[in-house]
């Protein structure tokens, strides 16, 4: 007996509003939520589900009967396929309004906090070409159009260099042009591809684990610097010096050749060697005449021109006078303490990743900066009344954590100290909002603003100023 297929098929249904990681939101005639994968808000579609849950749909549409005005025409010929820019056919400025709610909504609907009037949204002067670093991965097997497969043509030649498909780990979109890291970045890409194929340097096979060339790393820095690594499976020497000695042929303006030989199941480069190739082992990004130095394994904000428009608000919010002590938790290469540091008395960085400290040790010399110190470990395990006796109670608080938050060990500490005020840097305001109600009994926010670092994205960062109340 066939089964009966449970997935319905909704008519007419109207797009009115964008959700959770990048979905268009509407309401189903049984009043359950609906979250669409290719829709924009105002579009009216027929919608096929494909999972049905307690209180919610998912589901594409499949029919459009009117298209949305906050529509606009996609610019790269990869969307919809490429699980990237899923609002690059939404008007900036409606990207910049709904990522704007966001925040708002969590804040006030998860939080239950009080907001002041907010401050709208900083939007990015660039929405394209505004990352400074891109991965690729490679692959001999690569991702199919449907046309491809009907086609019933023999295709031979399946390599790729591209990004991963949407819930498919073993396969590759091959990229032709992507817009979101300027030049030379395609023209490396490309030129790697198509040199590697022609030498018969094999693309690696995930399922298999075997084959030469497994990642492409591109950075850039606003300072005008290159840097390239190349992560191969394989300990090949002859044909890994190939391909590297026609990178630097061709593209004499790479300031970092680099290389992993990872013979690991994952990609991470984290517990890997990376050797230098040719020039130096690191590239420079530069703020405020301050200079970072950015390895192979540095974290920095990807998009260079919003970060110091990030950091300009949080020092803004900081408030400083010139006689403060300042902790600035989760501090990882210190690019936010050294660039408060001036306006304070000392500044306190800690952070998880030793590397990162090294890091922000390494460019606190480097910038004369000599009123910061820098400390490794696990936060909650760090953060504690003993290390407050040695270093000092805090005036102000800068935090800026990962996606998950903070953890309540450190909140409850901070609560403890209650520091004047509290700068809470987020890329994740649902885990802000979690914190902020954590807080509320003994601070009021007084200020926020959001920032769009990731342009033709859902994602959005947000900065809250809490003062004790």
């Amino acid at each position: 007996m066939a089964r009966r297929n449970k997935n319905k098929l909704f008519s007419e249904i109207e797009v009115t509003d964008a959700g959770a990681k990048g979905k268009a939101v509407a309401k189903s005639p049984d009043g359950r939520v609906i979250f669409i994968d290719n829709a924009v808000p105002g579009d009216i579609a027929d919608v096929q589900t494909t999972r049905r849950r307690k209180s919610y749909y998912q589901g594409t549409a499949v029919e459009f009967h009117k298209l949305s005005d906050k529509r606009t025409e996609p610019v790269c010929r990869h969307f919809g396929t490429c699980g990237g820019c899923k609002w690059q056919n939404m008007e900036y400025k409606y990207q910049l309004e709904y990522k704007q709610q966001e925040v708002i909504n969590n804040l006030r609907r998860l939080g239950k906090i009080e907001l002041p009037e907010v401050t709208p949204i900083l939007g990015s002067e660039k929405i394209y070409f505004y990352r400074n670093k891109m991965e690729f991965s490679f692959s001999d097997s690569r991702w199919l159009t449907q046309e491809e497969i009907q086609s019933g043509e023999n295709i031979e030649n399946r390599n790729a260099l591209g990004f991963h498909i949407p819930g498919m780990w073993d396969k590759i979109l091959d990229i032709e042009k992507c817009h979101l890291q300027e030049d030379p970045s395609n023209a490396i890409r490309n030129f790697v591809k198509d040199f590697a194929t022609e030498n018969g340097l094999e693309f690696f096979n995930t399922r298999n684990q075997e084959g030469l060339l497994r990642t492409l790393m591109i950075r850039t820095s606003s300072t005008g610097e290159i840097m390239i690594l190349v992560q191969f499976f394989e300990d090949r020497k002859e044909q890994r010096e190939l391909l590297l000695n026609a990178l630097a042929e061709k593209f004499p303006e790479i300031t970092s050749l680099q290389y992993v030989v990872n013979n690991k199941p994952n990609d991470t480069i984290y517990d890997q060697e990376v050797i230098c190739y040719k020039g130096r082992d690191h590239i420079f990004e530069e703020m405020e005449g301050l200079k970072f130095k950015i390895n192979a394994k540095s974290f920095y904000q990807t998009n260079s021109d919003q970060a110091y428009n990030l950091y300009k608000i949080a020092r803004n919010y900081a408030n400083l006078k010139g006689d403060e002590l300042v902790y600035d938790l989760y501090t990882g290469t210190g690019t936010i303490a050294q660039f408060v540091a001036k306006q304070a008395k000392k500044v306190v960085g800690v952070e998880a990743v030793p590397e990162a400290i090294a890091d922000a040790k390494e460019n606190a010399r480097r910038n004369d900066i000599e009123n910061v110190e820098f400390h490794v470990g696990d936060m909650r395990k760090v953060f504690t009344e003993s290390f407050i006796n040695k270093h000092g109670h805090p005036d102000v608080i800068i935090t800026d954590p990962p996606r998950d938050g903070m953890h309540k060990d450190v909140v409850a500490q901070i609560i403890g100290i209650l520091p004047e005020r509290i700068v809470y840097v987020s890329c994740n305001s649902a885990t802000q909002a979690r914190d902020l109600a954590l807080l509320d009994e003994h601070y009021k926010v007084t200020a926020t603003q959001a920032v769009d670092m990731f342009p033709q994205t859902h994602h959005v960062e947000n900065v809250v100023c809490l003062e004790r109340r």
